[in-house]
């Protein structure tokens, strides 16, 4: 198999280079060799090597010298040293100044070969552990609950004080406001937190789903079940179940809920065995769970078990200051995900999100902006970026006096000026005929 990594040999021996050379090369690596360390590090300079494997005894400059220079210019390349019999202390004074290892002369082929292959290995390892890290410090910055304002700084701090209890929580808001970022932050902040979080949507399954989901089955319970599986449940032990859209299961379900809650007991269906857990409940929903007029009624009983601490996350509408808080690192994040280079919003754009109500909430508005970055030819956003925002709701008020036509004749100005007036390709852009938008431009003076 070919995989192309760079080796380096570097040894004043040629014949040692000639015969590591032929071996690395028939191994499928990409091998250069050099004579002494000078000629090593110029060759480092030119490109990057995975690994770097050298003569300990060689004239200028030693392998030990050549070593420090290689873990001080570049540490991530890996080197390993090649000794003589007496000279193996000499080796593990290298190891311990950073060589990965070291192979003595004269040198095995499968011996090379497998210490090569295990600290390719090691690194490639330690990369893959490297890229989870980032990814998952980009999930936490994912999850961070963002904004200023006395609404979410009252959530932040209600999270702060139900955190280090067992108390259940129900967690109420709109959608899209980040009922699921509460519940990750209760549970991060919770002494479960080096247990699941095992999250469950009770209105994306059916009353029969949902109860194999929760509770699980056993082997023969139903026609396709060939083997026993555990449930959200017994998965979430030790740590927190989030029962999100908690106001869409079914009379049902909402009584063998109940059982759970108060007993903390239940049986897998099929199953006779009862189980025990310990897990703590977090639900949420965007529902009024007690209105009278609900078509399917919510148990009293089993509303008190959930509402114990309840946790009301405002929608956006309730806290635009938060607005260009969470606009900026939205942008932030979409432009690194899509190597993109916008610096910013105008303050027409800024202020063209501010009024706008936001029925979806924050996820809505973290929308809006992907789908204006993934659009967007220039390096700023402005507010001609987001005018599709008001064609969704003819209610919505902008101050300033903008009649339809001055939002118009401006969107038009901008499209002209993104193209340099190539009306063409304006009006493509612009989804109108082209004798349509000259009438415009000779109407509105853009000529």
């Amino acid at each position: 198999m070919v995989h192309k990594t760079k080796i380096l040999i570097v040894d004043d021996e040629e014949d040692i280079l000639l015969t590591m050379r032929a071996l690395l090369k028939r191994a499928g690596y990409s091998v250069s060799v050099a004579t002494n360390g000078q000629e090593a590090l110029e060759l480092l300079q030119r490109q990057s090597y995975a690994l770097v494997i050298t003569d300990l005894r060689m004239p200028w400059m030693s392998g030990e010298q050549l070593l420090e220079q290689i873990k001080d210019r570049y540490p991530r390349t890996a080197v390993v040293v090649l000794t003589g019999h007496g000279t193996v202390e000499s080796a593990v004074q290298a190891m311990k100044k950073g060589a990965e290892d070291y192979i003595t002369k004269p040198c095995s082929p499968d011996d090379v070969l497998i210490c090569i292959e295990r600290i390719l290995k090691s690194q490639q390892l330690e990369q893959e552990n490297l890229r989870l890290r980032e990814q998952l410090a980009r999930e936490a910055g994912r999850k961070k609950i963002l904004g200023e304002s006395p609404q979410i700084k009252e959530v932040l701090s209600l999270i702060d004080k139900v955190a280090a209890a067992d108390s259940t929580v129900l967690i109420q808001g709109e959608s899209g406001v980040g009922k699921e970022l509460v519940a990750h932050a209760i549970h991060h902040k919770s002494r479960r937190r080096n247990g699941p979080f095992i999250k469950v949507s009770c209105a994306a399954l059916p009353e029969n789903l949902l109860e194999v989901e929760l509770f699980g089955h056993e082997k023969g319970a139903y026609t396709d079940a060939h083997d026993q599986k555990p449930g959200r449940f017994e998965l979430a032990n030790g740590g927190t179940l989030f029962l999100d859209e908690i106001g869409d299961i079914s009379p049902q379900m909402q009584v063998k809920l109940l059982r759970v809650l108060q007993e903390r007991e239940f049986e897998r269906v099929g199953g006779t065995q009862t189980l025990s857990v310990d897990v703590r409940i977090l639900a949420a929903t965007n529902q009024n769970l007690l209105d009278p007029n609900r078509e399917v009624p919510f148990r009293e009983d089993l509303y008190y078990r959930l509402n114990v601490i309840p946790i009301y996350v405002p929608p956006l509408r309730e806290r635009r200051g938060d607005i260009s808080i969470l606009a900026e690192a939205f942008l932030h994040k979409l432009c690194l995900e899509m190597n993109k280079n916008i610096k910013g919003f105008t303050p027409a754009a800024m202020k063209w999100l501010q009024q706008y109500p936001w029925p979806g909430n924050v996820r809505e508005l973290e929308n809006a902006i992907e789908r204006a970055v993934v659009l967007a030819d220039g390096d700023i956003l402005d507010r001609s970026d987001f005018l599709f925002l008001r064609s969704q709701d003819t209610e919505l008020e902008f101050s300033g006096g903008e009649s339809l036509e001055e939002v118009e004749r401006e969107h038009i100005r901008k499209i002209l000026e993104r193209v340099n007036y190539n009306k063409s390709r304006a009006s493509d852009l612009l989804g109108i005929h082209r004798e349509t938008l000259y009438n415009k431009i000779k109407r509105y003076g853009l000529e």
